[in-house]
């Protein structure tokens, strides 16, 4: 890069940074203007515009693109209507990942969730609860990419001789043949969701078990009076008091998981049956150039992403009135 392409680029830097200045400069003197008519709805009106027109421009306006590419074909240059849709009900390859996608949005929130609530309940008040939530939480610290490697470590798989994976190492101590756990379908699905569930079980941990300590103490007592056992006030008192958390942290490893690429793309790259919704949007977009394929998974990406927010939206609308 020589010198005189560096100019031209802290030009561009420079006027940019003066469009900017110049125009919260306009944005701050028309809401004083405003402010001194007492005009509170021009004054929230001034300072909420630029969010507004960075929401529709990052986000409605490539929404609604997406949607309008999904009835063209792969090049953009002809209308082909319902043609994507229905490619992707009656092509295998696509059906198939519809189904892991369907897979992991069920396992691995469930599984997640279910396990942080266990540890978070067998730790709670264990001498040294803090160091066993700081173990289960590090794996959070590290990037999918990361534990994908970590992982593709342990399933590594050689046809003979010392074997590098770990999993395949305990086989052949224990007298059994090694196994391509990655390329065996559908078992190499449950084995990727295993990463994920590892990542996200920190997380749900450390939610529950913040929500756990703020069960009343005297309706636990007032169960155990009563002559109830464990397992019935787990059941009947604490999983009742804690169950806004518990949809908190299902709705957010849910989201996680639908919207998961890194894990697929760094162990098995979608083939052997692995292939998940937000993989097969990048790689008919991006590698096969098919555009049309690519925004019809995005919209079944968002289409399924809609029933989970307003479920959530309702919910804690509801929470709001309780706490009325």
């Amino acid at each position: 890069m020589n010198i005189s392409d560096l100019t031209d680029r802290f030009g561009l830097l420079a006027v940019g940074l003066v469009a900017f200045a110049a125009v919260m400069l306009a944005l701050y003197g028309i809401a004083e203007l405003a402010s001194r008519r007492n005009s509170n709805r021009l004054v929230a009106t001034v300072f909420l515009f630029p969010a507004l027109l960075f929401l529709v421009v990052g986000l409605v306006y490539p929404a609604v693109r997406t949607f309008i590419m999904s009835f063209y074909s792969g090049d953009g240059s002809k209308f082909i209507g319902l043609d994507n849709y229905a490619w992707v009900f009656s092509n295998d390859s696509a059906l198939q990942t519809l189904i892991n996608t369907a897979l992991w949005v069920v396992i691995v929130p469930a599984v997640s969730t279910a396990l942080g609530l266990v540890y978070a309940v067998l730790i709670d008040g264990r001498r040294g609860e803090r160091v066993y939530k700081a173990l289960v939480f590090l794996p959070m610290g590290i990037s999918f990419v990361g534990a994908s490697i970590i992982w593709k470590f342990i399933y590594q798989y050689k046809a003979s001789g010392k074997q590098l994976g770990l999993l395949n190492q305990l086989l052949v101590w224990a007298g059994f043949d090694p196994v391509n756990w990655l390329n065996n379908f559908p078992t190499n699905n449950f084995l990727l969701m295993v990463v994920l569930i590892w990542i996200q079980v920190g997380f749900a941990t450390v939610v529950l078990s913040a929500a756990l300590k703020g069960v009343p103490v005297d309706i636990i007592e007032a169960a155990r009076i009563d002559g109830a056992n464990p397992s019935e006030i787990f059941w009947n008192v604490t999983v009742p008091s804690i169950r806004s958390a518990i949809i908190v942290v299902a709705v957010t490893v849910f989201i996680a998981t639908l919207k998961l690429f890194d894990i697929v793309r760094a162990m098995t790259g979608g083939h052997h049956g692995t292939d998940v919704l937000a993989h097969n949007m990048w790689d008919q977009a991006f590698r096969l150039g098919n555009d049309g394929r690519g925004a019809t998974m995005a919209v079944l990406l968002f289409a399924l992403v809609i029933p989970v927010v307003i479920y959530q939206v309702r919910n804690i609308r509801r929470q709001e009135l309780e706490a009325r």
